[in-house]
């Protein structure tokens, strides 16, 4: 069910300051103040679901639960088609290492992982990032934005993070890694998620109830 927001605070439910900074951003010719999990001493819940969508309906059905609060959660990552969408919804677990993320790995893996499974290229991919906004009554809007591209090897580019320097978005010469972070932010995946979310629940002709 789709509703058009009319509160005026949202509960982003995520520790990551940079994140919280740039929601608030986008949010702001709206009239939300915004507020991290942080600031409600909120825990992360164990992302149990199998896809983006339901880890993001989770994260935030919890928060808005716990705080009475309208609640706004991502989850994102890449899917590679050759590997079956693998790393999905297991992208960061893919650089886990015992002393924390390793990302050169986790890109080491995926092109192993390609190479073992005899792939031909281009070895298509896409960023995927789902929105999940939650009201407490049990309202809710999930969508899910996507940058196509594909991967490509070696490594290429400084900036971003993740497995941004092997990513190649359609369209484009330069990885994500090697795109200044306004470039990137234009393609990116959450970029088509927030503008479908801005949409559907937050722009003057949103048709929500």
């Amino acid at each position: 069910m789709t509703r058009r927001f009319r509160e005026d605070r949202l509960l982003v439910a995520t520790h990551n300051a940079g994140k919280l900074e740039e929601i608030a951003d986008l949010l702001a010719p709206y009239g939300v103040a915004v507020t991290g999990a942080q600031a409600h001493g909120l825990a992360v819940p164990e992302e149990t679901e199998p896809d983006f969508e339901g880890n993001a309906r989770l994260k935030a059905r919890a928060a808005a639960q716990a705080t009475g609060l309208a609640a706004l959660s991502d989850d994102s990552g890449l899917e590679v088609a050759a590997l079956d969408g693998a790393p999905g919804v297991n992208t960061a677990d893919w650089a886990e290492t015992g002393a924390g993320r390793d990302f050169g790995m986790a890109m080491r893996r995926v092109h192993d992982a390609l190479i073992v499974a005899g792939a031909e290229e281009p070895w298509r991919a896409r960023f995927c990032c789902a929105l999940a906004l939650v009201w407490p009554d049990g309202a809710e809007t999930v969508v899910l934005g996507t940058a196509p591209g594909r991967i490509v090897w070696p490594m290429r580019g400084e900036h971003g993070h993740g497995y941004d320097p092997i990513f190649l978005p359609d369209g484009h010469d330069r990885t994500f890694a090697e795109m200044d972070r306004w470039a990137k932010n234009r393609l990116s995946h959450r970029a088509d998620a927030f503008n479908q979310l801005i949409e559907k629940c937050f722009a003057d002709d949103a048709t929500g109830t």
